[in-house]
């Protein structure tokens, strides 16, 4: 069913594109050095597969420990924000001018600062992904009804008994959306951070590739980008259904 219903509809429009894309270049004979056709894309990726795959390593050992801490980081910020309102009104401008900064200023400044180590790429990760999962999980939080949440404290329910049995689980839809949101960001995010300063990584493959004018390299790294990123996203919706099933046995039980 899913196959049917969501893999098959994208893979007939993604051949229908890549075909496309095909037919052009074959057509107009455009240079390879300007517009490479998918198929030396491929060859590109299958030549480089060793040195593509030793820097995509580097690029999802940063991703995941910077998404990993980021979505730490925002459960434990949002739970703060929800208990401690004078919290919550201070700290949310400050979030939103946060994203305001632009990361093609504020990129090489980490480096700057920090160096060409692990510390200004995982920072920047979690400067990108950290404000959606927060926003999506507080607006979680304000889901539950007022007339179950009275209940629940008429029954002698304190406000922390209250979030963990009530709030929380009626937040997880929401914290699933911020998630996914969020994993849409943060292997370009890396890969930004290793273009404005890194030894590895997919940044730093992409930028070499750009200056010896291998364009059918470069996309075969954005290819490689892509997929690291459906990877994630499909991860999650394996545990957000996972522990759904679990999340609904419970909820009837």
């Amino acid at each position: 069913m899913m196959f049917r219903q969501h893999i098959f509809p994208a893979a007939l429009l993604a051949a229908a594109f890549l075909g496309g894309w095909e037919g052009y270049v074959a057509f107009t004979g455009v240079s390879p050095l300007v517009l490479p056709a998918p198929s030396d894309v491929l060859r590109g990726l299958r030549v480089e597969q060793g040195d593509i795959a030793r820097h995509a390593f580097a690029t999802i050992k940063v991703a995941a420990i910077g998404f990993g801490l980021s979505v730490a980081f925002a459960f434990t910020v949002s739970i703060a924000l929800h208990f401690a309102g004078w919290l919550r009104r201070g700290m949310m401008p400050l979030l939103i001018a946060s994203q305001t900064v632009p990361i093609v200023a504020i990129a090489p400044l980490m480096v700057l600062w920090f160096g060409f180590g692990l510390l200004p790429k995982v920072l920047l990760v979690i400067l990108v992904t950290f404000f959606p999962m927060v926003v999506s999980l507080m607006a979680g939080y304000a889901t539950l009804p007022r007339a179950f949440h009275d209940q629940l404290v008429s029954m002698g329910a304190g406000r922390w008994q209250v979030f963990r049995r009530a709030t929380l689980p009626s937040a997880r839809g929401h914290f699933f959306s911020g998630l996914r949101i969020s994993a849409t960001y943060a292997i370009v995010a890396t890969i930004f951070a290793e273009y404005a300063g890194a030894r590895q990584g997919l940044g730093i493959y992409i930028l070499t590739a750009k200056n010896n004018f291998r364009a059918d390299l470069v996309l075969s790294a954005v290819t490689v980008s892509a997929l690291l990123t459906l990877t994630l996203l499909a991860l999650i919706q394996l545990v957000d259904r996972a522990t759904g099933r679990r999340y609904r046995r419970a909820s009837h039980a």
